[in-house]
């Protein structure tokens, strides 16, 4: 017999070099690409006399940097805003309202998850464009000369079509969390005399805000690197932080520049990130509390 705690002989330890394939991948795959970029970066050029945050002294001095991170953080906050609202108003709906197609309704709403931007900013040109279906009817039946309707390629109309894009991951959380919400407080609530809105405000938006901030969280990430809808759409004068990345690179041709940008949206993208884990994680600790 082999003594306890001793492997037998003849048998193998695990041998942890299969764990190196999948860690070349990585880094080759994603690691190096992304260092590529950052290193870029850091490039001191000759305008900028040697100093490693040259580049980054003159990118972000730019107004052309500056508004393209203000128009990033006006479309993520006020996309994600709206996104909140949809989310939380569908998801009420559908939790607590009986009506037949409920369900059908919600899996519908959850496949725009599977369908790229691009095909929803190219459904709302042909709803809401200059000549699309909404401006047709309207200048036939008033007899206008020009389409009433010019939203769709501004500001608004990125905002609009994120929000229709994105809500879906706001009403998921949300109506996992409804689903396991007692109906028993509604009830001896609503018995007590509280009206609709004080039993939403009081009872179940409380129970509900870990998963509006892992939904609203998410959405911020989505929404800052969003890229299709803003191309698409061309809205004039509005150009987010992605968008001046390709203009950068693939119109001007000047990588530095793109490089530099892009390392700002990655720190971004990884706060955002980070919010987001964190969130997810207590609200996890909750549910197994919970349990």
């Amino acid at each position: 017999m082999q003594p306890t705690g001793h492997p037998a002989r003849g048998t193998r330890r695990p041998s942890k070099l299969w764990t190196l394939p999948p860690l070349i991948v990585l880094g080759l795959v994603f690691l190096y690409p992304l260092a590529l970029i950052v290193g870029q970066a850091f490039h001191p050029g000759d305008a900028d006399q040697g100093l490693i945050f040259g580049n980054f002294n003159r990118i972000l001095k730019s107004s052309l940097f500056q508004n393209a991170l203000l128009h990033t953080l006006e479309i993520s906050i006020a996309s994600s805003l709206g996104c909140l609202l949809l989310g939380t108003l569908l998801a009420l709906c559908i939790s607590f309202v009986p009506f037949r197609g409920s369900i059908l309704l919600a899996r519908l709403i959850d496949t725009y998850i599977a369908l790229p931007t691009f095909l929803l900013t190219l459904a709302f040109t042909f709803i809401y464009g200059s000549a699309g279906i909404l401006n047709g009817v309207l200048i036939n039946v008033l007899n206008l000369s020009e389409p009433p309707v010019n939203f769709l390629y501004s500001q608004a109309g990125v905002i609009l079509a994120e929000i229709t894009a994105f809500t879906p991951f706001v009403l998921r959380p949300l109506l996992a969390t409804f689903s396991q919400f007692e109906i028993s407080q509604i009830e001896i609530a609503s018995s007590l005399g509280a009206k609709p809105w004080q039993i939403v405000r009081s009872i179940i938006l409380p129970a509900a805000l870990p998963a509006l901030l892992a939904g609203g969280s998410l959405c911020l990430l989505l929404t800052v690197n969003e890229f299709g809808i803003v191309l698409f759409i061309g809205a004039k004068g509005v150009i987010t932080l992605p968008l001046l990345v390709y203009g950068k690179a693939i119109q001007e041709g000047d990588y530095v520049a793109a490089c530099t940008i892009a390392t700002v949206n990655i720190l971004i993208s990884l706060a955002l990130y980070s919010l987001y884990n964190s969130v997810v994680g207590r609200l996890g600790n909750e549910h197994v509390d919970m349990v």
